[in-house]
């Protein structure tokens, strides 16, 4: 499915709206297109307070349960919150200010340590695991994870179940496909914080004006040869490789999984993939280097504001769509805190308000009309509000299992050299 044929069914009004909100420079920078350079900074980032406390000890609390702290939530009006760079909206006069967590104490009176520490799902772990094995506290509240990692820390028993009568609003609102993930069926221990989509791009003036639509034609074309490259995230590159083989990420075997890595390997071995990049595709692909990508679609909103030369596509097979998801650790010192700012950001007027902040999918149920209010632009675009047709061919992942996971990790890892 192209770039034109999204909007085809569109009315006139929608469809100019679609094209400003493509053209006009508005679209927020995406949390991904900063990713690896935010990582060069880790720890440096807190823009509203004052930032992550140190971890604290709870191994004396006496609690019951294995993973729950003395919750010090009533005595401590505070929640710490790590999430990834540029994944809130700002203040549109000030921009280190937060418009819906500013909003979010002025309704609560509950102070937001915010710190924006997440880079990369591996590298976060790799910081929070020693505490979350000791049984300590990471001093933090509340944590923005990729799916495939909040499944993780689930099945290491290092997330909390959320208290049902805390986000009541949550359970409500969560739009229905976002609603029993396998990982975390009925959504007990956590709740969408923004949707990702993995799409095809390319440069048309690099291309010649020749439509790149199939993971095929980034694999096979000649013309492409060496102009070409996937992601580093082993989920989304394999994942829309087996679509583009027939295969169900969901349901594909490890026999699938593997003639997915020959595939790509091939390609690499030829040299049609240059490489497997992070988010630095978009520099190249913006200055004609690559010709077409395998993309992330929030990053696509401002590479194309930047130049109107960069298309999409969504491949006829379908595309990957993942989740990055709110959960509280173990150990937290301010779970019932951290349970209400869940629950604020699933009224639909604030979700819109991220959204239209941020450029990423929202889970919300309702979040369209007060976007169509608040930011038409965005409202009109499907990489931000799918249009039906667009959502029937988004596939999920499946959660592997943990020799998979180490078994398939390692084999992708060779593959592209890391």
């Amino acid at each position: 499915m192209a770039f034109n044929e999204l909007t085809d069914g569109l009315s006139e009004p929608v469809r100019k709206a679609w094209e400003r909100s493509l053209t006009s420079g508005r679209a927020a920078l995406s949390r991904r297109t900063v990713l690896r350079a935010a990582a060069l900074t880790a720890g440096a980032g807190s823009l509203a307070a004052c930032g992550i406390p140190p971890a604290r000890s709870t191994d004396a609390t006496g609690d019951s349960t294995a993973n729950a702290a003395k919750d010090l939530s009533d005595s401590e009006k505070e929640v710490n919150f790590s999430n990834w760079p540029l994944y809130v909206d700002t203040d549109e006069n000030d921009k280190e200010k937060h418009g819906t967590l500013e909003a979010f104490t002025a309704a609560t009176g509950i102070k937001v340590k915010y710190t924006e520490d997440v880079n990369d799902n591996v590298e976060f772990f790799g910081k929070v695991k020693p505490q979350l094995a000791a049984g300590q506290d990471t001093g933090r509240d509340l944590m923005v994870l990729t799916d495939w990692m909040a499944a993780r820390l689930i099945r290491l028993g290092w997330a909390q179940k959320l208290n049902p009568a805390n986000v009541t609003t949550a359970i409500t609102n969560v739009e229905s496909r976002f609603r029993a993930p396998d990982w975390d069926p009925g959504r007990l221990y956590s709740y969408p914080w923004a949707g990702i989509q993995v799409v095809i791009a390319y440069n048309k003036k690099a291309t010649k004006g020749k439509e790149v639509t199939s993971v095929a034609q980034l694999l096979e074309d000649p013309d492409l040869k060496g102009r070409v490259t996937f992601l580093s995230e082993m989920r989304d590159s394999i994942g829309i490789t087996l679509l583009d083989m027939g295969k169900d990420p969901a349901k594909f075997t490890a026999d699938d999984y593997g003639a997915a890595i020959a595939r790509l390997q091939k390609a690499v071995d030829s040299k049609q993939i240059r490489r497997f990049t992070g988010n630095d595709y978009g520099q190249e692909l913006s200055s004609g280097d690559i010709a077409a990508c395998v993309a992330w679609g929030g990053d696509l909103i401002q590479l194309r504001a930047d130049n109107p030369d960069i298309e999409f596509v969504i491949p006829e097979k379908g595309f990957v769509t993942s989740t990055d998801n709110l959960l509280v650790p173990a150990k937290a010192q301010h779970k019932a805190n951290a349970e209400k700012l869940i629950d604020f950001y699933y009224q639909p007027k604030i979700a819109a308000q991220l959204t239209a902040g941020i450029g990423f999918v929202s889970a919300v149920t309702g979040v369209k009309e007060e976007l169509a209010a608040l930011a038409p632009d965005s409202a009109a675009n499907p990489l931000v509000v799918p249009t039906p047709e667009m959502a029937a061919k988004a596939h999920v992942f499946r959660t592997l299992t943990e020799t998979e996971e180490s078994d398939f990790e390692e084999k992708f890892s060779k593959l592209i050299g890391a």
